[in-house]
């Protein structure tokens, strides 16, 4: 399976994947798998097949998701990317029939991608590992504003926001940085002088969309 009008952005939290894949959409008359685009197929999922997406679908208590060692977290990460791939996949090998571009925010390991893609086809956007840990809750998306008021109704909640910060810290290491940084692959990385318009620009060149 090789995919010929499709193009993959990964990388870490934090660098603007969406947004561009968002833009390019946008300019190209293409199709936006933004993150987390395979959420539309999380109800119909088995929880014997896709245990790591199924837990919070199913989790009865949220306090046990944030209560969660560094370990357990990184582990259910890890699954949660391999999950997303076979989903990212199937979606992806229907997408690709049409003759629109299709341009996505990717959990696609870079061993796949180096399968199913051309080079050219390929980017990795950086931002700096700290970023993902320190601005975490700044974002005002609903989700994370639910995870911190979920810790500040722990009995310690100074100790949750330290032990969920060792968690984000765990997935975003510079050791993870470093490894997409040195896949082989284009990247490119988080600058904050540097206006979207600017940055859109280089995805493009980077992507081959303009010469």
């Amino acid at each position: 399976m090789r995919f010929s009008n499709v193009f993959f952005i990964n990388g870490t939290a934090y660098a603007g994947k969406s947004t561009m894949v968002k833009m390019l959409a946008e300019k190209y008359n293409g199709i936006a798998c933004e993150e987390n685009y395979h959420d539309s197929m999380l109800p119909g999922l088995d929880s014997q097949e896709f245990p790591c997406l199924t837990y919070t679908r199913d989790l009865q208590d949220w306090h046990d998701f944030i209560r969660r060692t560094p370990d357990a977290y990184e582990s259910w990460i890890k699954g949660v990317s391999k999950e997303c791939e076979i989903l990212e996949l199937q979606i992806l090998d229907k997408l690709a029939e049409t003759d629109k571009p299709v341009f996505v925010d990717t959990n696609i390991s870079l061993e796949t991608l180096r399968e199913i893609s051309d080079y050219d086809h390929v980017l990795i956007m950086l931002a700096d590992p700290e970023i993902s840990v320190k601005r975490f809750f700044e974002r005002p998306d609903m989700e994370k504003q639910f995870l911190y008021r979920l810790m500040m109704e722990e009995p310690e909640p100074e100790r949750a926001l330290q032990n969920f910060r060792r968690c984000l810290e765990r997935i975003n290491s510079p050791a993870v940085y470093d490894g997409f940084l040195h896949s082989g692959f284009r990247a490119i990385l988080r600058d904050d002088s540097r206006s979207i318009e600017d940055t859109l620009a280089l995805v493009e060149r980077e992507l081959g969309l303009q010469k």
